[in-house]
């Protein structure tokens, strides 16, 4: 199994997997991506405007169709036409620098199109606004299917996702489907909290993520002692952090570990292994509300897990590509050995057998979401059949 390798650098590469695992079609991934070959080529920074134009044009397209089949009364076709048009405004948008023209408007107008598909499909997700000490933390809910009193799985960004990007990864609806519910956040530094209220990354996940569970603990349907939480990519400093510190959690995994991320910050000043995003140091001094390259650094020097994973007692699953090429799977070996005092401990490692080998599963994520939706629903009390 290997990542779709269409453009000649990676970054591009991982956004094309992204939106193939989040629900595009094939054929217009090729009609994006074939004038862009040549952009391509000058970097993984230079030709975004470039890849920003053409994803807004399939999706102009794309909500033309919709408006189409709105007014012959068709809505679930209308939905699925929006669903495509808010994932390749998202994947346009996050290619961008951070002051590129257009950027914010992308943005504002991908949410917008998320929202009337959900309302047009009726699709089983309510937006949601958790407050936090400063401002607040918009989020996704997706009940379960199941009645009474249900258990929920909170599920965080990386570095440079989105909670609509987690609902699309399939895990709430896997999760669903098992009789778990999912809370998708934009926490601080991601997302909807970071482009629309300025609010930048708090490495002390436990803040936010405690948040979370006094907002569920109010909520009927959700049981109050079977709340877990799992972070994607750089999610993989959040959720063990959250989990070691807020005593609520009854369960964590990481879809892709992250033992010390200050220290892959020291690798990627001297180029080694990929990056996430194009810009991608722009990007981080925008995350993390840094006005400079050194008080960056000083502001991710708390951003490892020695000392945090030995503090977890209730059940812990790191899972890893065996190739990851932006966080090396020893980074998976060093939490895993370090989650001494966790109830129930597993390391799973995904190989070229099944497939999910690259970071966070970019090249299959159905074999990551399948074990982690199966995984959940043991250590939370819901069904795998």
């Amino acid at each position: 199994m290997a990542l779709f390798e269409y453009f000649p650098n990676y970054i591009w590469n991982l956004s094309l997997a992204m939106a193939l695992e989040s629900g595009a079609q094939i054929g217009e991934i090729v009609d994006m991506c074939q004038p862009l070959r040549d952009a391509a080529k000058a970097g993984a920074d230079a030709g975004t405007p470039a890849f920003m134009a053409q994803w807004v044009r399939q999706a102009d397209t794309l909500q033309e169709l919709a408006a189409e089949d709105e007014a012959r009364g068709c809505a679930y076709s209308a939905s699925n036409k929006l669903e495509r048009a808010a994932l390749y405004l998202l994947v346009a948008e996050r290619m961008q620098a951070q002051d590129s023209p257009g950027r914010m408007a992308t943005y504002v107008r991908a949410r917008e199109t998320f929202d009337r598909s959900t309302q047009l499909g009726g699709i089983p997700r309510e937006r949601v606004v958790i407050p936090l000490e400063h401002g607040s933390m918009p989020a996704l809910l997706t009940r379960a299917d199941r009645a009474g009193p249900q258990p929920v799985v909170v599920y965080c960004n990386g570095l440079d996702s989105c909670k609509e990007l987690l609902y699309w990864s399939r895990l709430p609806e896997a999760l669903r489907r098992r009789g778990i519910a999912t809370l998708c956040v934009d926490q601080p530094g991601s997302g909807e909290a970071l482009r629309l209220q300025g609010l930048p990354v708090d490495p002390h996940s436990e803040h936010w993520a405690g948040k979370a569970v006094d907002w569920l603990v109010q909520r009927p349907e959700i049981d109050a002692t079977r709340i877990g939480m799992i972070g994607i990519s750089l999610g993989g400093h959040f959720a063990p952090r959250a989990v070691a510190f807020e005593p609520r959690f009854a369960a964590g995994a990481v879809w892709g570990a992250n033992h010390d991320w200050r220290e892959v910050q020291q690798q990627r000043l001297r180029r080694e292994g990929e990056h996430p995003v194009p810009h991608y140091w722009a990007h981080v001094l925008w995350a993390f509300g840094a006005p400079d390259l050194e008080q960056f650094l000083a502001r991710a020097a708390e951003m490892h897990l020695d000392g945090v994973m030995e503090r977890i007692r209730v059940p812990f699953l790191i899972t890893h590509g065996a190739h990851d090429r932006q966080i090396p799977l020893r980074y998976a070996q060093a939490s895993s050995e370090r989650l001494v005092n966790a109830s129930i401990r597993e390391l799973k490692i995904f190989t070229a057998r099944e497939g999910g080998v690259e970071h966070v599963g970019a090249d299959n994520m159905s074999y990551a979401r399948d074990y982690l939706a199966d995984w959940f629903a043991v250590h939370l009390g819901g069904h795998t059949a």
